[in-house]
This record gives C-alpha cells, sequence and structure tokens, in this order.
C-alpha cells in the first residue's frame, strides 16, 4: 500500500513538473514570436514615414582588430538568430560586433558541440569524425558553414571564449581537439589557438540536476523509465520527426545528423526512435550523459590545461541554510514556473543504496558552500564555488 501511495506521489510529481517545463518553454518561445511581431510592425510603420540615409563605410581588415570573443550557449540554450530577436547571453552580441554567439545543438552531445563550433568560426561542413559517427549512427558530415565567422582562427589569431553551463566543457574539449590536431585538413591546429576560457556556473564536474530529471545514479547512462526526461525524449523525437521547417529554423534541438526526418525514416523509422533502437538516445550521443558526475569523470579524464591559456571560474548560487535546511534564497529571485524544480534540487542527495559515482565521493561536514581561491600558476588563475548538495556530498 505504501509503495502505491509513493508511485502515485511519483506520478503527480512527474505531471506538475511536465506541466511547469511545457509552460516555461512555451512561455520562452512566445516572448521571442511577440518580440518579432514587435519588430516587424516597426519596422514596418517607420519605414514608411521615414527616409534611412545608408553611409557605406571602408571594410576593416578583422586581422588588425582585439581578438574576438565567442558566447556558447548552455544546455536548451541557442545562438544568434534562434528564437527571433531573443537573447541568450543578455543581448552582449549586440554591444560589440566582435562578440560571437554561434547556435550549437541545444541537446547535441558535448563532442558534437565541440565539433560543431570548430566549423562554424573556421567555415566549412561540420564533420563529426567518422569513427565517432559510425559508432553513435549517424551522418559523418552536418551543417554548412559558407563563410567562417572567423576564418583567419590561428595561433597568431586566438580567441577568447566564455561558456556558460555545459558551454563551458565544449570550450574544454575543442582546446583538447585542437591540441590533438583532431580536425581533418587542419594539421596546424594547436592549444595556443585558445587565448583564455572563461566558464560561468560551468559544469565541469557533473551536475547532480541530471538524476533528478531521470537519469539512472547508477551507471550515469541510461533513463529511468517513468521521469521528466523520457518525455523529453519522446516530444524531441516527434519534433525533429514532424520536420517543420519554419519551427526548426526558429528553434533546433541540433539532431539533423541523426536523419530523424518522416522523409527520411517513415513511419517505422520514428517507432523504432521512440523505442529507443535508433537515434541519439540510444547511441547515448546526446547531452545529458555528459552531464553526470559520470560522464564528466570519463570527460576530464581525456583533458587537460595548458600553460598559454588563461583559466577564469565564476560560479554562482540561489540558496542559502535556514535552521540547517538549504532552500532557494528569495522567491523574487528565481522565475516563478521553476522555482519548485529549484526547491527539489536543494533536497536531492545521492542515493544511500548506490555505489558513488566515482572513487573518493564522500560526505564532510561542513558549509553548503565552499570557495576555493587556488594560486596562479602562470595563467591558470581560477576562482572555483562548489556546491554540495542537501547531504553535504562534495
Amino acid at each position: 500500500m505504501i509503495k502505491l501511495w509513493v508511485f502515485y506521489m511519483q506520478l503527480a510529481e512527474l505531471f506538475v513538473s511536465s506541466i511547469i517545463h511545457l509552460l516555461y518553454g512555451f512561455y520562452i518561445f512566445s516572448t521571442g514570436v511577440a518580440g518579432d511581431l514587435s519588430q516587424a510592425l516597426s519596422d514596418c510603420f517607420y519605414k514608411s514615414i521615414m527616409k534611412i540615409e545608408v553611409k557605406q563605410e571602408m571594410p576593416k581588415d578583422r586581422t588588425d582588430d582585439l581578438p574576438p570573443i565567442v558566447l556558447v550557449h548552455g544546455i536548451f540554450g541557442f545562438g544568434k538568430g534562434r528564437l527571433g530577436g531573443l537573447s541568450y547571453f543578455a543581448g552582449a552580441e549586440k554591444k560589440d560586433e566582435r562578440v560571437l554567439v554561434p547556435d550549437l545543438g541545444s541537446l547535441t552531445s558535448i563532442y558534437d558541440r565541440a565539433r560543431e563550433l570548430f566549423y562554424y568560426l573556421k567555415g566549412g561542413q561540420v564533420d563529426y569524425g567518422e569513427e565517432h559517427s559510425i559508432s553513435c549512427g549517424h551522418s559523418q558530415f552536418g551543417r554548412i558553414y559558407e563563410q567562417g565567422h572567423y576564418p583567419e582562427w590561428d595561433e597568431d589569431h586566438p580567441i577568447h571564449f566564455v561558456g556558460h553551463s555545459a558551454g563551458a566543457q565544449v570550450v574544454r574539449v575543442l582546446q583538447q581537439m585542437l591540441a590533438d590536431k583532431a580536425f581533418k585538413g587542419y594539421e596546424n591546429t594547436s592549444e595556443n589557438w585558445v587565448l583564455s576560457i572563461t566558464a560561468l556556473s560551468g559544469a565541469f564536474n557533473g551536475t547532480t540536476r541530471t538524476y533528478l530529471d531521470g537519469m539512472q545514479p547508477e551507471d550515469g547512462r541510461t533513463l529511468k523509465p517513468i521521469c521528466l526526461l523520457q518525455l523529453c525524449r519522446i516530444g524531441v523525437i516527434i519534433y525533429d520527426w514532424l520536420d517543420i521547417s519554419w519551427l526548426k529554423t526558429y528553434y533546433n534541438f541540433g539532431f539533423d545528423h541523426f536523419n530523424m526526418s518522416w522523409r527520411k525514416i517513415g513511419i517505422w523509422g520514428l517507432v523504432d526512435c521512440l523505442l529507443g533502437n535508433a537515434g541519439p538516445f540510444a547511441s547515448g550521443d546526446w547531452i545529458l550523459p555528459d552531464l553526470t558526475i559520470q560522464g564528466s569523470v570519463r570527460l576530464n579524464y581525456h583533458l587537460h590545461t595548458f600553460p598559454n591559456t588563461y583559466y577564469f571560474s565564476y560560479a554562482t548560487k540561489r540558496t542559502r541554510k535556514i535552521m540547517g535546511v538549504t532552500v532557494p534564497s528569495s522567491i523574487t529571485g528565481i522565475h516563478p514556473l521553476l522555482f519548485i524544480r529549484v526547491l527539489q534540487m536543494t533536497q536531492w542527495r545521492h542515493p544511500p543504496d548506490v555505489s558513488p559515482p566515482y572513487k573518493g565521493y564522500r560526505y564532510i561536514s561542513i558549509n553548503p558552500y565552499i570557495y576555493i581561491f587556488q594560486p596562479c600558476f602562470g595563467k591558470h588563475c581560477v576562482v572555483t564555488c562548489i556546491q554540495l548538495d542537501q547531504s553535504n556530498t562534495l
């Protein structure tokens, strides 16, 4: 009887969480549409009553400019040109032409996003690599950039990167690829193409949010049978299968290289994807497994820092302790539609009956937030905030 009651409570929680996330997604989408309509009407009105004088300027040699700043979005994020006039980085790209905001797959894996970021800057057709593409079951080649956004990028013209959340890990993987000369046809790449990496709430060591949403804490790869991410998986598959061009132009999850359109796989291909026999969720080549603690351990094992690159990490928090319990810091400081989820995140703890995600994962009795100021060695200067869950797990 108790187990049945717990099951019903879990279903109720899943229903509420699903509605909240759908409403929040609709809120973002409708805001973008409303902004576009408002801008279109405004342009139409002013063009009819104003004569605009266009001055032709001499083109500037971009190689003489200061290094560009590339802002890399996190999970469910979007770059310049998506969602109309909305800006993921609060309009930073509108303040200076040297600020670039690439549109990477919002749910594609860290590896795939790093490959996409390279070709966004250099130009050409995205090459995910033959071995990786075969093992993950998708096309080797993806989107074509007729003109790179910074084609002169090399060791003499390095770039500043700023990554938010999962975007920070994308940049680190990209730098490792540059050091390993992993891009066919570009044998001269090196880690020195990256001048600095700045992380804003960077998910370098994973996030426990993945388990709360449905990743199995036992392996960090598979999904629970009934969870929020299962609903997300179904929605994404149907969205890509319908392949509505204007809708995908407005927002794209980034799985075009998996060829899940109805034009290519038909109705039985859709069934195959929904059953988990094909597609990114079957192969594990999507971003959530990379954001688990186990997935981050696997990624970090192959990553290095380099002496000629500046590294900065800025952490944020929206919680505080009340009578020994970690809770959201304020109702007004968090979007109302996300407050319940934030409250759940503060109460999450690693299941006691599940093996730790890595050796050394331990419980310690200290404050839930520790700021560690590491001394600067060469150009490595890092300010890190380690967030612990309710059980003070590090």
